[in-house]
């Protein structure tokens, strides 16, 4: 059975107040995959968020964890562009750059299960958004037939993982998004740049650089400048500008 947990999230920015829900998303046999859905009021899109790592956010019953990733620290900074946000969590690690499941059709068959759960619950524009190793997520999934690539709008990928790529026929609008200062070896500039480079003449594709914010620790840490430390509200106010203006 499909379990619900309320959250008042409050000190939102212009004011609004919305109730974010833990909704957990069944699958097969096997343990959910549990989301948190943070509405905002006449939403125009919701944007479906993959966070890097192994991809585990550990969300509580009561949306609460400890995962500090750009996503997470970010998440209440969409509802001032009329944008629903859910983060999606995974019950297993997908590992990671030296060894990964995201490609895998477990993994692949839970984010068609989110993006219909989300499409038929809201009847809004689904967009999806990988971060990091987040990106082979959403790439995999654009690439994966035209069956899926309908099923949603557009897809954005930011400080893009080395081996993700997007299919020539892939005819979704794409933004692609890094930080110049990301020194990770893992998601070098080049891997966001090619992204749009390999786009289609005339497709609505669009690359966007940030600079500035702090970098801490390990460089291929949401702390660093990978993670857009001290610049989530640029980096937010990029994807939900190109997400209503497409």
């Amino acid at each position: 059975m499909k379990m619900i947990r309320f959250i008042g999230v409050v000190g939102m920015l212009l004011s609004t107040s919305v109730i974010a829900q833990v909704l957990d998303v069944p699958y097969k046999d096997d343990a959910p995959t549990r989301t948190l859905f943070l509405p905002t009021k006449n939403a125009k899109a919701v944007v479906l968020l993959f966070p890097g790592g192994g991809g585990v956010l550990n969300l509580q019953d009561d949306g609460s964890t400890r995962n500090f990733h750009t996503f997470v620290r970010s998440k209440d900074l969409w509802a001032q562009y009329g944008i629903d946000a859910v983060l999606v969590d995974t019950p297993h690690s997908l590992g990671d750059g030296r060894g990964h499941a995201r490609a895998t059709r477990d993994h692949q068959q839970r984010i068609v299960n989110v993006v219909s759960y989300y499409r038929d619950k809201l009847h809004l524009p689904v967009w999806i958004f990988g971060h990091s190793m987040g990106t082979v997520s959403v790439t995999e999934f654009v690439n994966g037939g035209k069956e899926k690539e309908r099923l949603i709008s557009g897809v954005i990928v930011a400080g893009t993982f080395k081996s993700a790529t997007i299919d020539s026929d892939v005819s979704l609008p794409v933004l692609a998004i890094h930080h110049v200062g990301d020194s990770c070896g893992s998601t070098p500039f080049a891997a966001s740049e090619r992204i749009i480079t390999g786009r289609p003449n005339k497709s609505k594709a669009q690359f966007v650089q940030i600079d500035g914010g702090i970098s801490e620790g390990d460089v291929c840490g949401s702390m660093a400048y990978h993670g857009f430390n001290q610049r989530e509200a640029e980096f937010i106010q990029t994807a939900a500008q190109f997400i209503l203006q497409h």
